[in-house]
């Protein structure tokens, strides 16, 4: 089956949706330093490297299959037939980027983009195992997410699938938009770093006998919140191409974009320090930083349809829904998620969804999803992909990790836990002039 092809990008569109996804890497980054700032100090140099490994091994995966599965509107897939309506569920592309040339300069440069955000997604996931979580396992995991569940998901919302066909077919709004991300790389991710934290479990000494939890800082705050910088500056590229090539956008409205995006994110950041201080007496450094990116992530989906005053709104409540994300999490279901992956991607993008669905607002002469003129229940089509993430790509993904713990099981020893991932993997720590080993491995 096929269907009607996306509008065509103009050269300037083109080049200006160039020099965005070069801005991508940059939110990449920031998320490495992040996680490895949030991690202890002798994990920290395996960390990076395995932020670097997953980010190539999701890229390699993902052009050797994901392509295939991913596609775009207008090339060949596979539909089921119900109640007299096709519905897309899966592309039928060639493997290898094969038939990339289809589409012309759009196909190569939502190819090229996917790359860098199914990287950005199975990034996410490192921030929950932290401390815990092999190499080589992350990097197997990473292949199942970026050569089947991300593609399978971003088909079924970029590709033409039948998230994306809820408009045409019955009426609801344009069917699910989103434009940066929110649900296919940030929820799909961050659910992913859910499973993987349930199936490592905690850190040793996370929690005492009776179920409390213990306070395991990060071992560096000053690298966290730089790394914010990164991940603003890669997220508006990340927004800003993405709405040129998913949703229609124009190059007139970058500038609301990347507008929205730093209100998103300034508020939310806000937020976050406001609730902390009125809580602990003084702001909490890696809460805000969880916070700012949760603004970030809430933004992507609705960053070129929504007014500023309303991207302030969505993020100062990506920011408090973040906080008491992480408290629950960590204390009411036991959830060791060092970096609060889960609640800064999975739950600031189910947010990111939703909101669309609230505040969007979307031109009559915009063609989304085959639709010109979108009714009002745009909110629907939102919440049938909030579902599809948590009862279909949730177990999906804690399925595909399990069976593969059971074959390599995904966490180090106790004794590798014990002495740090730099020394137990890599044979060399991250900062060998300084003494890292605390109390808590002298009394093993």
């Amino acid at each position: 089956m096929t269907q009607a092809p996306a509008p065509v990008l103009s050269e300037i569109a083109q080049a200006l949706c160039a020099a965005l996804i070069l801005m991508v890497p940059l939110a990449a980054a920031g998320l490495a330093l992040t996680q490895a700032g949030l991690g202890r100090s002798r994990s920290a140099a395996h960390a990076m490297l395995g932020s670097v490994c997953v980010f190539a091994v999701a890229a390699l995966a993902y052009f050797v299959f994901g392509w295939a599965w991913q596609g775009l509107p207008g090339g060949p897939s596979h539909a089921i037939s119900a109640s007299g309506k096709a519905w897309n569920w899966i592309g039928a592309e060639s493997f290898f980027f094969g038939g990339l040339g289809h589409d012309g300069p759009r196909g190569a440069l939502s190819a090229w983009l996917q790359m860098f955000s199914v990287g950005i997604a199975a990034l996410i996931p490192l921030g929950a195992g932290n401390d815990r979580w092999r190499l080589g396992a992350s990097c197997a995991s990473t292949a199942l997410l970026a050569g089947w569940t991300y593609p399978l998901f971003a088909h079924w919302v970029w590709g033409g699938g039948w998230l994306a066909q809820l408009g045409v077919n019955l009426g609801w709004g344009h069917g699910l938009v989103d434009a940066g991300g929110a649900g296919v790389i940030q929820a799909v991710g961050g659910l992913t770093a859910l499973s993987i934290a349930w199936i490592l479990g905690p850190r040793h000494g996370k929690y005492t006998a009776d179920g409390m939890p213990a306070a395991i800082p990060g071992h560096n705050a000053v690298v966290v919140l730089f790394a914010c910088f990164l991940t603003w500056l890669g997220f508006l590229g990340l927004n800003g191409s993405g709405s040129l090539l998913w949703i229609g956008g124009t190059a007139a409205g970058l500038p609301l974009v990347a507008i929205n995006t730093t209100i998103c994110a300034s508020s939310a950041v806000l937020a976050a320090a406001g609730i902390t201080h009125m809580r602990f007496g003084r702001p909490d450094a890696s809460l805000c930083a969880n916070g700012w990116t949760g603004g970030l992530v809430a933004s992507s989906a609705a960053c070129a349809f929504v007014s500023p005053a309303s991207a302030a709104i969505t993020g100062a409540i990506a920011g408090v829904l973040v906080i008491f994300s992480v408290e629950w999490l960590d204390a009411r279901l036991r959830v060791d998620d060092p970096a609060g992956s889960v609640s800064v991607h999975a739950v600031g993008g189910l947010w990111g969804l939703l909101a669309f669905g609230i505040f969007g607002r979307i031109p009559q002469d915009t063609v989304i999803n085959g639709v010109t003129a979108g009714s009002s229940n745009q909110w629907l089509a939102q919440l049938a992909g909030v579902v599809a993430l948590v009862l279909f790509v949730l177990p999906v993904t804690y399925s595909l990790n399990w069976l593969l713990n059971r074959f390599y099981p995904q966490r180090v020893s106790a004794e590798g836990e014990a002495h740090g991932l730099d020394l137990y993997e890599l044979g060399a720590g991250a900062y060998p002039e300084f003494v890292i080993h605390r109390e808590d491995i002298r009394q093993r």
